[in-house]
């Protein structure tokens, strides 16, 4: 695998942006290590910040057994790299600078285009070879940055049956929620299914502190009831890799650079760069200060953030991100379960008070915090699959998990809302639980009232409405 010749700085230029562990405030003695990531993408290149110094893809599989030239790199090869190395690149070719949380995972990368071309049943096929080989490589966690057709019920969808089974087979799954809520869009396949971690997106805006805006993920409720997404994470101003090889690769190497040079040195690099970077020719034999504004000005309009870097948007990338929290979170307690990961994911997200809470779920994903309870987590949780959680023959059996809550009450339709009338038991798990009776088939809305004080959908559930306070209701249907 041949390179640049590297004969220039890694650090970020005046553009770059914040690395994703510093803007989370992620625990670095995690990185994921002992743990394997499964990615499941369009395509896949072995970029430096994966391979190098040593390869940590331990295998990689196409599930539509197409052979492209060694030479080949289709812009769809692109889309699971830049995924990829957002979770778990170990920042080769920035020093260090942009490496994601899980920089010292084994990675198990899984392609299902043709071409550019995706298929339901090649997504469905590539999830169910994970589930094969999830032994084989110890495969703890799922990535899936793109989606099926449409919104439809879970057990419609070989997608989602497919990540369900995933899921009660131990393998955590974190999907991207998709761009287009916008338009009014729903998640779609594995997105919309109710076990899966669904990721939306969020802005900072570049700047550590500041006010964060939801991005335009898909939410709302899906075909199955269920809230979508779960949890939100940052959506905008990530790094990711340039396409080594590429044209832009090497005119992004010639402007970082130039960018880099002293004012004296920039008339001779212009004349000697000028066709690397597409200087247009007038510049040439301009004064340096005109040289200087016009390549700044390209780094900005093409969001080149550092030599071999530039800064993405998309759910496509907030999902990685989220995935390489679990990965440290199982590192932390190889124990977890699906259940109870998720479970803690969206226990210690934080709302954005000023954004509507259909559109972000439990909130922004707070990984120190997530990693802290992950590792004194002893609880099993076991998810829900597709059917509506808990109930069978009009008995509901909720359970509720906080272990520093002194008391706990479930309050709805069933019972008037009352807050006293149906109260939880610690149980021999260290759950909180108790078992009802529905006396009539119906649609019910309910929440947790926790210490007399604090009213909490339930987080094991996704079905939810909204409860006209600006918050959300959890929802039973019971036939």
């Amino acid at each position: 695998m041949k390179f640049s010749n590297h004969d220039h700085q890694h650090g970020s230029n005046r553009f770059g942006v914040i690395p994703t562990p510093i803007r989370l405030n992620a625990n670095s003695d995690y990185t994921g290590k002992g743990v394997t990531i499964a990615f499941l993408d369009s395509g896949f290149y072995p970029h430096p910040d994966l391979v190098a110094p040593t390869g940590r893809i331990i295998a990689l599989h196409d599930v539509t057994g197409e052979r492209l030239p060694a030479d080949s790199f289709g812009s769809w090869l692109w889309h699971g790299t830049q995924t990829a190395v957002a979770a778990a690149g170990n920042g080769h070719l920035s020093d260090g600078v942009y490496r994601g949380l899980a920089h010292e995972c084994e990675l198990v990368l899984v392609k299902v285009s043709e071409r550019g071309r995706i298929t339901e049943e090649n997504i469905a096929k590539g999830i169910r070879w994970v589930i094969a080989n999830r032994e084989r490589y110890n495969i703890r966690v799922l990535n899936i940055s793109l989606g099926g057709d449409e919104d439809v019920p879970c057990s419609k969808s070989i997608i989602d049956q497919a990540a369900e089974e995933a899921i009660s087979r131990g393998i955590v799954v974190v999907a991207a929620a998709g761009n287009s809520g916008d338009d009014g869009q729903h998640s779609i396949p594995p997105a919309n299914s109710p076990s899966v971690i669904t990721v939306g997106g969020y802005s900072d805006h570049n700047q550590l502190n500041g006010k964060l805006v939801l991005y335009h993920s898909n939410f709302g409720i899906t075909a199955d009831g269920t809230m979508k997404p779960e949890i939100v994470a940052p959506a905008m101003w990530i790094a990711a890799p340039i396409l080594p090889t590429t044209r832009f690769y090497e005119k992004a190497e010639a402007l970082s650079r130039m960018a880099a040079a002293a004012d004296y040195q920039l008339p001779a690099m212009a004349r000697d760069l000028e066709e690397t970077a597409e200087l247009p020719e007038p510049l040439v034999n301009s004064e340096p200060a005109q040289i200087r504004a016009y390549v700044e000005a390209v780094l900005k309009q093409q969001k080149i953030v550092a030599t071999h870097y530039q800064h993405v948007d998309g759910t496509s990338f907030a999902a990685p991100i989220v995935t390489s929290i679990v990965a440290q979170m199982i590192e932390a307690n190889p124990k977890l379960t699906p259940g109870a990961i998720k479970n803690i994911l969206i226990s210690t997200a934080d709302r954005i008070v000023t954004e509507p809470v259909i559109r972000q779920g439990y909130g922004v994903v707070n990984a120190r915090r997530a990693v802290e309870l992950a590792r004194a987590e002893e609880h099993a949780l076991n998810v829900a699959g597709c059917k509506p959680p808990r109930v069978e023959d009009g008995r509901v059996l909720f359970v509720f998990h906080d272990d520093a809550a002194k008391s706990v009450a479930v309050a709805g339709d069933f019972n008037e809302w009352s807050h006293v009338a149906t109260r939880l038991k610690r149980n021999g798990d260290g759950l909180w639980s108790t078992e009802i009776v529905i006396p009539r088939a119906g649609r019910f809305e309910y929440k947790f009232f926790v210490d007399n004080q604090r009213w909490i959908e339930d987080p094991s559930n996704g079905m939810k409405a909204p409860d006209n306070y600006g918050g959300l209701n959890s929802v039973l249907v019971i036939s």
